[in-house]
């Protein structure tokens, strides 16, 4: 049976050249980092094989350039999702 695993990353376009890996786990610490994400809105995409790549770097370490593709994929569905929560807001 294969355990949970979670990468959490984070990315100020002002401040950083890439994102950086803030947290990761797996099993009990993975459903932990999962459930604050939702608890905070965060958008979570469940792509094992990114997860794999990430898991590789420490905490803290950005996001090397041969793996911006895959980074590139992971913004591109967060700022599809953060336009879907936006269109949903503006109807209330």
């Amino acid at each position: 049976m294969n355990r949970r695993e979670a990468i959490a990353l984070s990315w100020d376009p002002h401040l950083d050249e890439a994102p950086k890996v803030t947290a990761k786990g797996s099993g009990l610490l993975a459903d932990e980092l999962i459930r604050l994400a939702r608890e905070h809105n965060i958008p979570i995409r469940e792509d094992h094989d990114m997860v794999q790549i990430f898991s590789l770097l420490d905490i803290g370490e950005a996001i090397p350039p041969e793996v911006h593709t895959a980074m590139a994929e992971i913004l591109a569905y967060i700022y599809w999702t953060n336009q879907q929560y936006s269109d949903i807001f503006a109807d209330d």
